[in-house]
């Protein structure tokens, strides 16, 4: 049973990692290939930040809520297990900050401590009237795609760096299940008018005493529209910057200015922090995520195509329960070749 998984970033990998780890035990056969033209450090999950926090309006499909919880719940499990370090992954606490008063988020109780911000905290932030305050998780994805790939390795999956043009292409060269994790670019394998580039542009920076991160919102501009603030295990990374349907990854100066000026304006001190480094990177934005099962015929065979992508800004943060939906997804396609020979563990 091969099975190739199209898309080395955060969601093609830990897809991958589930499959493998829940089936090769009760599938001998099972030979998982990874295909991409890109590895880390040139994925979309190697420019993100890393803060595990869903968006603020509820999904319009409610089982995205689930599957963040169980990406939260999957990621603290490992907060102090010795591979901690080694996957980018720490806790951190922070504020989210309002220019008016707005619901709890649907999420409130994923995170930890979630609270309303006092008047002297809120003091501190005189823009802005009305914030929360929580513990969540980042996770670097560049150090997080090593672990995986890492992990992969040991397992014995294997890595070709090449573009994929067609999933008849993969069928044809041996494919019987094709886990479809392309992200942004899904659409050259196969049209999606839902799908568009969400253009975001971050600047690292070493300023070792921020310690909290601070995202702002402003209703009026949407989603990532405003300056935020999120410290890594090494460098801060500041952004603020979406632009729906600009497919352009070179970085650009007004973009950069843009982002300097608020979150120097946001944190004042910033304006001493060395700027190490500029990315560039294009969420894959859509309405709800693509993750399903569809069977394409080429020739006289069929083959399983399992999508996988639309994750837009957190991808890191919802990942896991994914990759958990796409292993149920292959187990019953599996059940339906009557290839299981016993239910595979943890599902």
């Amino acid at each position: 049973m091969r099975v190739v998984v199209i898309g080395a970033g955060v969601i093609g990998l830990s897809t991958a990692l589930c499959i493998h780890e829940r089936y090769q035990s009760v599938l001998p056969s099972l030979d998982v290939r990874v295909y991409a033209d890109r590895f880390t450090p040139l994925t979309t999950t190697d420019v993100a930040a890393g803060l595990c926090q869903a968006y603020l309006s509820d999904p319009s499909n409610p089982q995205e809520a689930h599957w963040n919880q169980q990406t939260f719940d999957y990621l603290l499990s490992h907060i102090h297990s010795p591979n901690a370090a080694s996957m980018g992954l720490a806790l951190i606490s922070g504020y989210n900050l309002f220019h008016e008063t707005i619901p709890d988020p649907s999420w409130k109780d994923a995170v930890l401590g979630f609270r309303r911000l006092t008047r002297r905290e809120l003091d501190m932030f005189p823009n802005y009237s009305y914030g929360w305050f929580n513990t969540s998780l980042i996770v670097e994805g560049r150090r997080y795609l090593e672990w995986l790939t890492k992990r992969l390795t040991e397992r014995g999956v294997k890595f070709f760096q090449q573009k994929v043009e067609s999933f008849e292409e993969m069928a044809r060269g041996g494919a019987n299940v094709i886990i479809n994790c392309t992200g942004v670019w899904a659409g050259a394998l196969q049209p999606d008018p839902l799908l568009k580039p969400g253009r975001g542009q971050i600047i690292k920076v070493d300023a070792p005493w921020m310690k909290h991160f601070i995202i702002t919102h402003d209703l009026a501009k949407g989603i990532y529209q405003t300056p935020y603030i999120i410290p890594g295990i090494q460098t801060v990374t500041l952004g603020g910057i979406f632009q729906l349907g600009n497919w352009s990854e070179a970085n650009n100066i007004q973009d950069h200015n843009t982002i300097w000026e608020s979150c120097c304006s946001l944190e004042p001190t910033l304006k001493d922090a060395k700027i190490v480094a500029e990315f560039t990177g294009l969420r894959p934005v859509r309405p709800q995520i693509r993750l399903e099962r569809e069977q394409l015929r080429f020739g006289s065979s069929n083959t399983e195509v399992i999508h996988n992508y639309g994750h837009g800004g957190y991808g890191l943060t919802i990942h896991w329960g994914c990759a958990m939906e796409a292993a149920k997804l292959f187990g019953k396609v599996l059940e339906e070749r009557k290839l299981l020979r016993m239910p595979p563990p943890h599902l």
